[in-house]
């Protein structure tokens, strides 16, 4: 299983506590900030190689992407309604070059929760 940010952590141990609405499919802009959506798609990094990594696609058009697989995703599917956080921000970044935002996902299906960056590199990166 992935590494749980401490964000996450603390949102799936307070599960029983009220929690405040989520706003449906928009995206988080500040770390700490989650949204309701879905996942639209999932895949595999590479195109037409199932083992190179996962990659998947939320409702709200969020990429997430890793050299490894997932097992997390890979049960998820198609339309799952996932909690979406927004992690971490990259910075010192050249301008015009925001990769590297880090997002927590918890599929409400399956109780099962990875995080991924919104790119394979970070910002200023290959």
């Amino acid at each position: 299983m992935m590494r749980i940010s401490g964000l996450l952590a603390a949102a799936l141990m307070a599960a029983t506590l009220p929690l405040p609405a989520l706003a449906a499919d928009k995206v988080p802009t500040k770390p700490g900030r989650c949204v309701a959506t879905s996942i639209k798609e999932i895949a595999s990094r590479l195109e037409g190689a199932a083992d190179s990594g996962s990659a998947i696609v939320y409702g709200n058009d969020i990429y997430g992407v890793s050299y490894d697989m997932i097992p997390e995703i890979t049960h998820s599917k198609v339309g799952d309604k996932v909690e979406l956080c927004l992690v971490s921000l990259p910075e010192n970044c050249p301008k015009d070059d925001d990769r590297g935002k880090i997002y927590a996902a918890f599929n409400l299906r399956t109780n099962e929760f990875w995080e991924l960056p919104d790119a394979e590199h970070m910002c200023g990166g290959a």
